[in-house]
């Protein structure tokens, strides 16, 4: 299924297709000092998209072991995507926050990527994240 949505600003657009409604997912709450001080938490699909555009509306941000790169909105300061890219391909999540006030979305379970090694990190996000096109 296909979503949509934007920033707070309006100025950056996220879509997002998922295999089943959004309504089905759990939302990743990421633990790390960075995902709790922006109130984070992602939903993604390995078998789904997402993409975040215009590119030069958004700034790169990297936290921790910086494999990840967090996506924020130059005007806003809304977090719009979290992507990494490993042998060529890049995956990524969203912010349920972005889909959260259209769509009921289910609790949010808490994760802990900073207790896994870099290696471990990658290999876990794709296993859950979405490719970006």
């Amino acid at each position: 299924m296909d979503y949509s949505t934007e920033c707070d600003c309006g100025k950056v657009k996220v879509l997002a297709f998922f295999p089943l409604p959004i309504e089905n997912y759990e939302a990743r709450e990421c633990d790390c000092d960075f995902c709790v001080a922006h109130g984070l938490a992602y939903l993604s699909d390995v078998n789904g998209t997402i993409s975040f555009y215009p590119k030069d509306s958004l700034t790169p941000l990297q936290q921790g072991s910086k494999q990840a790169t967090f996506w924020q909105c130059r005007f806003c300061r809304d977090i719009v995507a979290v992507s990494y890219t490993r042998n060529g391909e890049t995956r990524g999540a969203v912010p349920a926050a972005l889909f959260d006030k259209e769509h009921k979305l289910k609790p949010f379970i808490s994760v802990s990527p900073k207790k896994l090694s870099p290696t471990q990190k990658s290999e876990r996000w794709s296993t859950l994240w979405s490719k970006v096109i």
